[in-house]
């Protein structure tokens, strides 16, 4: 049976409250396996305002709704309102994923801090954030976290180098096709990397006139003939709230299809881990979404 690892990142203090609990009990009842990657800090949205002038931002929040989705109160935080802080004032509905038998993991402290400063940022910047996000982890689930994925698949050298320091086990930071052993500046990174495969939802609607109502179909007939194992990342604040119907409807499909659906501990679990392949990192624009990403690049010699 193929396999597909549903890969859950939560990135507000919103998605955390009501978008987590919606995607455990569906997710719980059709007796799926997943992965949830929180943010443990500060929900700063309203900050994210300052990308406006980055190329393609602004279209994608035209395309996607983000009033609709994240709502007023949440793109108020850190700018008209303080951020609260997720770790902090949602740590049992965290631990109640864990409990309900779901695999939990580091997204990042600061979403939007993280995902607009980390590319240009030093060792001393990168290790405060990953360190204060490991240790909020562990005071919430009494253990170090083993899963790492990058909010807004962004990193840099010093992130890559952290991931391995601070004991990963694997980590899920970027996109491409297949797992493998990243490669830096001809540095081998000892943590492993499944990528996200597949396109997110939000990435497709509005485009090519794919629409809310469609873009669950879309994408089926994207993995319809694809082999091997596959990574799709949802968000708490879409899939779990105004797209549930669609992320459903997808459930579905790719049951049809023959998948099941995994961890990414799960899927790791099937992998020799020190005999993956080495690629290069990249960092380059995919379509529909705005910014140079994590990308993984090609084959680099063993």
């Amino acid at each position: 049976m193929k396999r597909l690892a549903l890969k859950i990142d939560v990135d507000t203090y919103r998605g955390t409250q009501r978008g987590v609990p919606a995607l455990v009990e569906l997710l719980s009842r059709r007796q799926a396996g997943a992965s949830f990657l929180f943010s443990l800090g500060p929900d700063n949205t309203g900050r994210a305002i300052r990308r406006a002038f980055r190329p393609g931002f602004m279209q994608k929040v035209r395309r996607t709704s983000v009033l609709e989705h994240y709502g007023l109160l949440t793109l108020m935080y850190g700018v008209l309102l303080p951020g609260p802080n997720i770790g902090r004032r949602c740590a049992s509905t965290l631990r109640a994923v864990r409990d309900a038998g779901f695999e939990v993991g580091v997204h990042c402290w600061d979403h939007v801090r993280w995902q607009d400063g980390v590319s240009g940022a030093d060792n001393a910047w990168v290790e405060t954030e990953m360190t204060r996000a490991v240790e909020r982890f562990t005071q919430i689930f009494g253990e170090a976290p083993r899963l790492h994925g990058a909010a807004g698949w962004q990193m840099n050298r010093h992130a890559l180098r952290l991931t391995q320091r601070l004991g990963y086990a694997i980590s899920s930071d970027g996109r491409g096709t297949h797992p493998f052993l990243p490669v830096i500046d001809g540095e081998l990174i000892a943590c492993p990397q499944l990528p996200t495969t597949l396109p997110t939802l939000d990435e497709l609607i509005g485009v090519d006139g794919i629409t809310a109502d469609t873009v669950a179909d879309h994408l089926l007939s994207l993995t319809e003939s694809a082999s091997g194992d596959q990574v799709f990342t949802l968000h708490a604040e879409l899939e779990g709230m105004r797209l549930l119907p669609q992320f459903e409807r997808l459930l579905d499909g790719w049951q049809a299809q023959g998948f099941s659906f995994v961890s990414m501990a799960d899927l790791a679990a099937s992998l020799d881990l020190k005999r993956l392949p080495h690629h290069e990192v990249r960092f380059e624009e995919i379509p529909g979404r705005s910014g140079k990403l994590f990308v993984q690049g090609p084959a680099f010699p063993a």
